[in-house]
């Protein structure tokens, strides 16, 4: 016997689903690489550590980070490293973790 209850074609919300995993920015990869290094302005790496040049997108992230990976250090805002800052912005590139893709 053939299963009855399975279906032999594919779901529209498997199909939905397979296209926005296929077309999505994760983050990952060669595309990914501005996005976590913070070298494009847009990215979401905006803080760096200091001690070891580390990137969170914020101050409480780069907090719990110090806290965890330098404990003997007193934690002080002031001599994080502001990636953003220090960097111009392409306007002519699309920004880094933007949902969707060109191959639409």
């Amino acid at each position: 016997m053939t299963g009855k209850a399975k279906p032999k074609k594919h779901t529209a919300k498997e199909l939905a689903a397979k296209l926005d995993a296929a077309t999505t920015n994760r983050g990952g990869g060669k595309a990914g690489v501005a996005d976590r290094t913070g070298k494009v302005k847009g990215g979401h790496a905006k803080l760096e550590c200091p001690l070891c040049k580390v990137t969170a997108p914020d101050v409480k992230s780069m907090q719990i980070h110090h806290e965890a990976r330098h404990p003997k250090i007193p934690f002080e805002e002031s001599k994080i490293n502001d990636l953003h800052a220090t960097l111009v912005a392409e306007t002519s590139k699309p920004k880094p973790g933007i949902r969707g893709s060109l191959k639409k």
